[in-house]
């Protein structure tokens, strides 16, 4: 019923693939790591060299995935989403 709620208030929800690699993908150049271990909170992009906090990078990268869903922005690595 999210969607429903956002429709009322004139807002949108956009599904992302639950699997899309937002937290082990560099916001800044699109690298994506092997792995990233679950205790790390800061990493340095082995690409870029930029360093991410977890969370921070992990937000940009889904607000990038949703905006390019809704064709108002650009992801490098671009995932299904579905709009709602």
């Amino acid at each position: 019923m999210p969607s429903s709620l956002a429709n009322n208030k004139g807002k949108q929800v956009i599904y992302i693939d639950p699997w899309y690699p937002s937290t082990k993908t560099c916001s800044c150049c699109g690298h994506v790591l092997d792995e990233l271990d679950l205790g790390v909170r800061r990493w340095r992009c082995p690409y870029c060299h930029s360093v991410n906090d977890r969370d921070e990078n992990t937000a940009l990268n889904i607000k990038r995935v949703g905006s390019s869903t809704l064709g108002v922005g650009d992801v490098r690595q671009s995932q299904t989403a579905i709009s709602v």
